[in-house]
C-alpha cells in the first residue's frame, strides 16, 4: 500500500528519538565526537545557514555517504563509525526524521534527530555557518 509523505515521517519518528535544541547542545558539549549531519540540500542550505560544526550531507546521498561497503570515495569518512552518536537536521525536522530512520536501518546505535531542524536553531539564537559550496 502506497504511503504518504506524513506516513512516512510519523514512521519515523516513531522510531528514532526527535530532540530540542538544548538536548542537542548538551549532547554536543558531553560528547564532542557527535557528529551534526545537515541533510538539505545546497541550495535550501544556502537561504538559512547551517547549525555551527554540522557536516552538509543531502538525504539523497545519506544512504551512499555512511555506506561502508560501497568504494572509499563514494563515502564520508565521518559516517563510517555506527557507534558514533549522530544528530540529523533539516529545516524543520521532518527530512532530518527521515534521514535518521535511514541511518538508523544502517546500523547506528545511537541517531537522533533536530525537532524544529534549523529553524528552532537560529529561533533560540545559536551559531550558525555558512554551508560549504557541495
Amino acid at each position: 500500500m502506497a504511503k504518504t509523505f506524513a506516513q512516512m515521517v510519523g514512521e519515523a519518528q516513531a522510531e528514532v528519538p526527535g530532540i530540542g535544541v538544548e538536548e542537542a547542545q548538551r549532547r554536543l558539549h558531553e560528547d564532542p565526537n557527535t557528529l551534526v549531519v545537515d541533510v538539505r540540500d545546497l541550495a535550501v542550505r544556502r537561504t538559512s545557514g547551517m547549525v555551527e560544526g554540522a557536516v552538509a550531507v543531502s538525504s539523497g546521498m545519506l544512504p551512499i555517504r555512511a555506506d561502508t561497503e560501497l568504494p572509499e570515495d563514494w563515502r564520508d569518512p565521518r559516517l563510517q563509525d555506527r557507534a558514533r552518536p549522530v544528530i540529523t537536521v533539516c529545516d524543520a525536522g521532518p527530512m532530518s526524521a527521515l534521514a535518521a530512520q535511514t541511518l538508523k536501518g544502517m546500523g547506528f546505535e545511537n541517531v537522533a534527530y533536530l525537532e524544529g531542524g534549523t529553524q528552532a536553531w537560529t529561533d533560540a539564537g545559536l551559531p550558525t555557518m555558512p554551508p560549504p559550496d557541495a
